[in-house]
């Protein structure tokens, strides 16, 4: 699990010291190079026209909107998973105003330098950033009004241990909203091991009746499925962890990689 993290860790240090992700209209990468290898961006969508937004803090790695489905209310206090250069906090904060409070936690050092550097250039000062791990959020219990995560908890290698301090930092009767990236039947093993794609968020997902099953053993109540898009990863990318023939075998078991939001609720 320790070699896990440090993947993640080295993977996402290289994005946030590197310059933001573009998007084509195909949905991949400008840069030739990084076009080459993993396209971090294959299940972002466009944050844009949304209040907060902050190109900037747009790295595009995210899988969904999951401020949109948060239920976030003036003066809440909003606790980010996973927070990277501050997208999700900064759109969070114009949902929670100048009352409530935000909070960014990332694992990767270089991503909480970032997001810094971006808040204190917008001059917010109820939104921080602190490094910590999802695992063992750093985290009194009963922070948060709402919890939101972007395409992240499927890089925890523990997810149990994860909802279960999701629920211990959500206050009584608060709730969380996440994206994030699950399977309907098996990758081939040889995908399972790549430790790209795995940063990539692809191999490093649950499937999805497993995911809602550790939601609900982690002690969190009145789960629902916000959204689901089916999301599909192009021939080029799994060609580089598995040949021709191996694809085509793994095309005819139709394996579903998808894109849900999903919300929970601490009892009260």
């Amino acid at each position: 699990m320790d070699d896990l993290k440090k993947i993640v860790k080295e993977k996402y240090g290289q994005i946030a010291r590197g310059s933001k992700i573009e998007l084509t209209d195909n949905n991949c990468c400008s840069s030739a190079d990084c076009c080459s290898g993993v396209d971090y961006t294959i299940f972002s969508e466009s944050y844009e026209k949304l209040e907060g937004y902050s190109p900037d803090a747009d790295m595009g790695l995210g899988c969904g909107i999951p401020t949109e489905f948060a239920k976030i209310k003036e003066g809440d206090t909003v606790l980010d998973l996973g927070s990277g250069a501050g997208n999700d906090c900064f759109v969070a904060r114009a949902l929670t105003g100048e009352s409530g409070r935000v909070i960014g936690l990332d694992m990767t050092e270089s991503m909480i330098e970032k997001a810094r550097e971006n808040a204190g250039r917008l001059g917010y000062k109820n939104v921080e950033f602190i490094l910590g791990d999802i695992e063992n959020m750093p985290l009194a219990d009963n922070t948060a009004d709402v919890i939101v995560s972007n395409c992240v908890l499927n890089l925890v290698p523990d997810k149990f241990k994860a909802f279960q301090e999701i629920r211990r930092v959500l206050k009584p009767g608060a709730h969380l909203s996440v994206s994030d990236v699950v399977l309907q039947g098996q990758l081939p093993e040889k995908l399972k091991q790549a430790a790209e794609l795995y940063a990539g968020c692809v191999s490093g997902a649950t499937q999805l009746d497993r995911y809602l099953t550790i939601m609900e053993d982690a002690g969190l109540i009145n789960i629902k499925l916000q959204k689901v898009k089916p999301v599909t990863i192009p021939d080029e990318i799994f060609l580089q962890y598995i040949n021709k023939t191996e694809l085509e075998e793994f095309k005819k078991t139709e394996t579903g990689i998808l894109s849900i939001t999903v919300y929970a609720e601490k009892s009260v």
